[in-house]
């Protein structure tokens, strides 16, 4: 995440030097994630056959070649073909290194582990920009070949901690039996997991992001660099709050984290456009944060509780939800914002929040992590 951070500056200048318009430039950031989408079915399957080790060391490669490739690229198309390269290799490594995360944790300390997981994304996330800034400075190329060069390394990790596929199914699948895909769909967890994922990647990686940068500047009338102190305030709350989180899912359960982080998201999210001043918004985008820790650990644990430590699959189904939703929920929160209002726009991303966790009560009454299969 750090060398993704990286990039995230750099890459739409980057593209404007191939002097394209500003739908082009759109263009390359969505195929990273319309690729992702189209390939994450494929992945379950991918690491049923050849393993979590292979899939995600290769997966990682692929980003970081696509990466160097395009600062090496000559045109647009060049760079738009790498950029989706990047998502189909962007999708095998985050199935495979979430399967393999819920896989070789107990149930007991899945919550955790999956919380501590996150916590490097978002520490990750946020020192990337900065040190993408200052690799700018050199070039606008430089992020890209940084970025390649970190993934390289977690790459070369990946093949020489995590032991083969032989070595691996020996240790495991005589103790934990697979469990079938199609029941696993059937699984209330899975569903409530998978429907909350949804709900989050349209509101946090769809709407949040793409209407509160506009909301500041045109709605509250302050300079956009108070965008990234309200985000900045926000993600530092959400990872403070990841390890409390964890323990929470672990010992207090997985419903009622879902049932409350969703509602406490879905109002939140709801008071943003009514938001008075900066002050307030950077306030409500930390409670969200918070919520956000919750909603980034408890459906993940559900759907390692509902998948065993064999879950490809289910895993690949669940990060499509969450990437479908980033998809759509932009175009669809500035649709409504043309047609409507910010409040109507935001109004829709509680209904998701506010629904997922009324389909939570579906949820087994179990107060903490079931046992071991």
């Amino acid at each position: 995440m750090v060398g993704f951070g990286v990039v995230v500056p750099v890459l739409p200048v980057y593209v404007r030097s191939f002097g394209v318009g500003y739908v082009e430039i759109g263009a390359v950031i969505s195929a990273f994630a319309l690729m992702r989408f189209v390939f994450s079915p494929f992945c379950g399957r991918l690491i049923d056959w050849a393993g979590e080790r292979i899939i995600l060391s290769t997966g990682i490669g692929i980003v970081a070649v696509s990466s160097a490739l395009v600062g090496l690229a000559h045109t647009y198309p060049q760079v738009l073909v790498l950029r989706g390269a990047g998502g189909i290799g962007s999708a095998m490594f985050s199935v495979s290194a979430m399967t393999l995360l819920l896989g070789s944790t107990a149930p007991g300390t899945r919550g955790r582990s999956v919380g501590f997981y996150q916590g490097g994304f978002l520490i990750g996330g946020m020192a990337g920009p900065a040190l993408g800034g200052l690799l700018a400075t050199i070039s606008l190329t430089a992020p890209f070949f940084f970025y390649a060069g970190t993934l390289a390394i977690a790459g070369a990790i990946g093949i020489m901690l995590l032991r083969p596929r032989a070595h691996a199914a020996q240790a495991t699948e005589e103790a934990v039996p697979a469990v079938p895909f199609s029941q696993v769909l059937r699984d209330v967890r899975f569903q409530a997991a998978c429907l909350t994922n949804f709900a989050q990647g349209w509101t946090s990686l769809g709407v949040r992001s793409a209407l509160i940068p506009v909301l500041v500047v045109e709605v509250l009338h302050d300079p956009a660099a108070w965008t990234g102190v309200a985000f900045a305030c926000a993600a530092v709350a959400q990872t403070l709050a990841l390890g409390p989180a964890g323990a929470f899912v672990d010992t207090i359960g997985r419903k009622p984290a879902i049932i409350g982080a969703c509602a406490v998201a879905g109002a939140t999210i709801f008071a943003v456009p009514f938001a008075p001043n900066i002050v307030v918004l950077a306030a409500l985008l930390c409670v969200y944060g918070i919520a956000a820790a919750f909603l980034g650990t408890a459906p993940a644990a559900s759907v390692g509780d509902a998948a065993g430590a064999r879950g490809g699959r289910p895993v690949a189904v669940f990060s499509m939800a969450s990437d479908f939703g980033a998809i759509i929920g932009p175009l669809v929160a500035g649709w409504l914002v043309e047609v409507a209002s910010y409040p109507v726009a935001f109004g829709v991303a509680a209904v998701f929040l506010l629904g997922a966790c009324g389909f939570a009560f579906r949820m087994p009454a179990a107060t903490r992590a079931p046992a071991p299969a």
